[in-house]
C-alpha cells in the first residue's frame, strides 16, 4: 500500500506483503468474514480494532502453545530414552510400537511449531497495520492544526483512506487470528449453595460467548445430588467477547433471576483443565462450578 504521509509506510507494507500479504490474509478469511466480520461489508461501519485486547490474547495464546510444546517435547525425550533401551534388549514388537509413538509425537510437535509460527506471523502483521494506522491518525491531527489549503485537504483525504484501509486490515487479521485460538470444552460441575439449594429446586444456567449459547437445566435431587440435561459444550474463543453466565431459578411458570456474571477467557489458554468457581449472587451464597479444557 502506498501512503503519502511517510516513506516508513512503504517499507512496512513491503514487509507485510512478504511475510503475510494483504491478499493472503483476506483469502484465509474468506469463509469466516461473512459471519464474524459482516460489518466489513460494503456500506457498513467498520469495527474498531482492539489492539490491547489482541495483545493480551496473543501473549496468553503463545504461552499456552509453548506449554503444549514443552509437554510433548518432554514426552518425546522420555519415549526416545525407552526406545534406546528397548533396542538394546531386542524386544522387537515393543520396539516398533515405541517407534510409532515417537513418530506420532514428532508430527504433533511439528504441527505445534507451525501453529506458533503462524500466530506470530499474524500478530506481526497486525502490529504493522496498527503502527501505520497510528501514523495516519497522528498526521491527520497535524494537518488539522495547519492552515487549510488544497494540498492539505488532498492529503487529509488520502490519510483518511489509509486509516480506513489499515482499520479494515486489522479487523481481517483479528478474524484470521481467531481461527488459531482452538476450542474451549466447558463442563458443568454443578451449583454450590449450602443452605440455599434444597431438594426439588430447579435451575437454568445460560452461558453465552458472543453468538454462541449454551442453555441447560438442572434439578436438586432428594439426596442433594444434581442432574443436568447437558454436561459439556464446545465454545470457539473470541477475541472481543467474554463469557456471560446467567442463572435463574425455575418455580412453576415463574422464573427468578439469581445472578449474572462475566468471565474473561484469557486465563483458559493453558494445558491443564481450569476449574471456575464464580459467585452468582452478590453475597456468594450460590456459586457455579465449571471446568474449562482448552
Amino acid at each position: 500500500r502506498s501512503c503519502s504521509f511517510t516513506g516508513f509506510s512503504t517499507v512496512q507494507s513491503r514487509k507485510l506483503a512478504k511475510s503475510l500479504g494483504r491478499s493472503s490474509v483476506r483469502s484465509r478469511m474468506s469463509l469466516k468474514s461473512p459471519k464474524a466480520y459482516h460489518s466489513l461489508q460494503k456500506g457498513a461501519v467498520i469495527w474498531d480494532p482492539k489492539p490491547l485486547q489482541v495483545k493480551k490474547t496473543f501473549e496468553a495464546l503463545k504461552k499456552g502453545l509453548n506449554e503444549y510444546l514443552e509437554a510433548h517435547q518432554a514426552e518425546l525425550d522420555y519415549l526416545s530414552g525407552r526406545h534406546k533401551d528397548t533396542k538394546r534388549n531386542s524386544r522387537l514388537a515393543f520396539y516398533y510400537d515405541l517407534d510409532k509413538q515417537i513418530r506420532s509425537v514428532e508430527r504433533y510437535i511439528r504441527k505445534l511449531e507451525f501453529h506458533i509460527s503462524k500466530v506470530e506471523e499474524l500478530y506481526e502483521a497486525y502490529c504493522i497495520q496498527c503502527r501505520l494506522r497510528d501514523g495516519a491518525t497522528n498526521m491527520k491531527h497535524a494537518f488539522s492544526l495547519s492552515p487549510s489549503t488544497k494540498a492539505s485537504r488532498e492529503s487529509l483525504v488520502e490519510l483518511y483512506k489509509n486509516f480506513q484501509e489499515c482499520t479494515e486490515d486489522m479487523c481481517f487479521i483479528e478474524g484470521a487470528l481467531e481461527v488459531h485460538l482452538g476450542e474451549f470444552h466447558v463442563k458443568m460441575k454443578g451449583l454450590v449453595g449450602f443452605a440455599r439449594l434444597c431438594p426439588g429446586d430447579q435451575y437454568e444456567v445460560f452461558v453465552r460467548l458472543g453468538r454462541q449459547k449454551w442453555r441447560l437445566k438442572g434439578k436438586i435431587e432428594t439426596d442433594d445430588s444434581q442432574t443436568w440435561d447437558e454436561e459439556e459444550k464446545i465454545f470457539i474463543p473470541n477475541l472481543h467477547e467474554k463469557f456471560e453466565i446467567k442463572v435463574t431459578e425455575l418455580r412453576g411458570l415463574a422464573t427468578i433471576l439469581v445472578g449474572v456474571v462475566t468471565c474473561d477467557s484469557i486465563n483458559f489458554f493453558t494445558t491443564k483443565p481450569q476449574a471456575i468457581i464464580v459467585d452468582i449472587t452478590e453475597l456468594g451464597t450460590i456459586k457455579l462450578q465449571l471446568e474449562v479444557l482448552w
